[in-house]
């Protein structure tokens, strides 16, 4: 009972990561412009994404623009794209995964080869967590030190965005519920039934007395 209830908590922490790293890389709010030398109300806010970059006017009205060419973007960008898209996938990968091995269903049928599926499936998410960790760590890190540059003038630089703070959740989220289904069940292997085998009872003498070579 209680390594059911942990499987299914590590999966929901899971599916929920998996779906905030989605959320995150379609949102434009990764960079934000940066509100400093007194410029408390400005005409427009800059939103910098991974696919578009918005523009949105103190009237409310918002315009957004896809980013024309690939190569023409930043490396941390480029290499975001690609690390929290493969990040997404390999949740998605993790969740068909564990529930192959999950105790719910009935795709696989020995106990001790879905604890090690599930474990399989808790490993990806792990590793999707890392995947969707590291560029948003790299992009912070990008962020900071461009704001802290005097040579950027103050209209370039920019703030960490919500779609940051958005990923950084999804990440925990997908650690915790990655260990968590690791060691949801442990695996039965020293528990393996073995053929038992029986000794033939030695037959009876003909004076109805077992033979004393049976005692030796």
């Amino acid at each position: 009972m209680i390594s059911a209830c942990l499987e299914f908590l590590g999966l929901g922490l899971c599916v929920t990561g998996t779906l905030l790293v989605m959320v995150a890389c379609g949102l434009p709010m990764w960079k934000v412009s940066a509100f400093i030398d007194g410029n408390i109300v400005v005409a427009q806010t800059i939103w910098d994404g991974l696919w578009m970059s918005c523009v949105v006017q103190s009237t409310g009205q918002m315009q957004c623009k896809m980013h024309d060419s690939v190569l023409a973007l930043t490396t941390d960008l480029q290499t975001s794209r690609a690390l929290t898209v493969i990040s997404a996938v390999t949740g998605v990968v993790g969740l068909i995964v564990t529930l192959a091995g999950a105790q719910c269903t009935n795709c696989i049928g020995e106990e001790s080869v879905k604890a090690k599926v599930v474990s399989a499936g808790g490993v990806m998410f792990i590793v999707a967590g890392v995947f969707v960790l590291v560029p948003l760590c790299w992009m912070a890190n990008s962020i900071i030190s461009e704001f802290y540059d005097p040579m950027i003038p103050s209209s370039k630089k920019r703030e960490i965005g919500a779609a940051l703070y958005i990923g950084w959740a999804a990440s925990a989220m997908l650690l915790l519920g990655g260990a968590i289904l690791c060691f949801s069940r442990p695996h039965d292997d020293e528990k393996l039934s073995y053929p038992l085998k029986y000794v033939p009872t030695k037959p009876a003498t003909v004076n109805g007395d077992y033979d004393k070579r049976n005692y030796v």
